[in-house]
C-alpha cells in the first residue's frame, strides 16, 4: 500500500520538473525574460536548478517503490 503515494509524488515531481525545464528552455530560446525585473542569467539559472531538483526528486521517489 505504500507504493501508491510514492508513485503519485514521483509523478507530480517529475511532471513539474520536466515542465519547468521545458518552459525555461522555450523562454530562453525566444530571448524572453524568465522572470520580469530580475537578472536574466540569475532567473534562468534558478529556474533550471529548481526544475532539475524537482525532476531528480521524482526519480528518487520512483526508486523507492
Amino acid at each position: 500500500m505504500e507504493s501508491g503515494p510514492a508513485v503519485f509524488t514521483g509523478t507530480v515531481f517529475a511532471l513539474f520538473g520536466g515542465g519547468l525545464l521545458m518552459w525555461t528552455a522555450v523562454r530562453l530560446r525566444r530571448r524572453a525574460p524568465v522572470v520580469h525585473g530580475v537578472s536574466p542569467v540569475a532567473s534562468a539559472t534558478l529556474a533550471a536548478l529548481a526544475g532539475t531538483v524537482a525532476l531528480l526528486l521524482g526519480v528518487w521517489c520512483f526508486t523507492r517503490i
